[in-house]
């Protein structure tokens, strides 16, 4: 059994991954099975963003490889599963973040309406369409999905400057010493 799938059947808190981590460029696999399990994870995720003042979470984030995204803005909560792109217009610039990148602002541009089909957590299909905010929101949670991120949209000037901020703070973070102090 995977860690990831052991840590979820242990009830173990969901822990958000940071940039570099290569588990956030992996593409995701569908989910086929609407289950308790499922509803339980989903309900984990809503959660786990949350805690971290979020308006949207993917499932790779947190290291599980599906298409699951949630988002939440107004009071409104959407569960994404299985999400598709059915149209999208316009195009709108404006700031985006992302909680695997914490402290990580830049701007982006995406579509400024959208209409996508998704599942919820008993397999249901719905369509939603939402424009502003929210559209940048579900675009911006369904390019995880697909192992995007949102720096991939910026210059490589831009992007190397994130890299390296990112960087130091694994670096800063790390229980490891730093390399002049391992060498004595």
């Amino acid at each position: 059994m995977d860690q990831t799938k052991e840590r979820e059947l242990l009830g173990i808190e969901l822990d958000i991954l940071r940039y570099p981590d290569p588990i956030l460029k992996k593409p995701t696999e569908p989910v086929s099975a609407f289950d308790e399990d499922l509803a339980g994870f989903v309900e984990k995720l809503y959660m786990a963003m949350r805690a971290h003042d979020g308006v949207g979470l993917a499932a790779p984030q947190v290291g599980v490889l599906k298409k699951i995204a949630v988002v939440e803005y107004e009071g409104k909560s959407y569960t994404l599963i299985n999400p598709r792109v059915l149209e999208k217009r316009g195009e709108l610039e404006a700031e985006e973040g992302c909680l695997s990148f914490p402290g990580i602002y830049a701007l982006v541009k995406r579509p400024e309406w959208v209409r996508i089909e998704s599942q919820d957590t008993e397999g249901k299909t719905h369509v939603l369409e939402a424009e502003g905010f929210v559209a940048r929101a579900f675009l911006h949670e369904m390019d995880h999905l697909d192992g995007h991120l949102f720096i991939d949209y910026l210059t490589p000037l831009k992007r190397g400057a994130i890299r390296k901020k990112m960087m130091k703070q694994t670096r800063g973070t790390s229980a490891e010493p730093p390399r002049a102090a391992r060498r004595r």
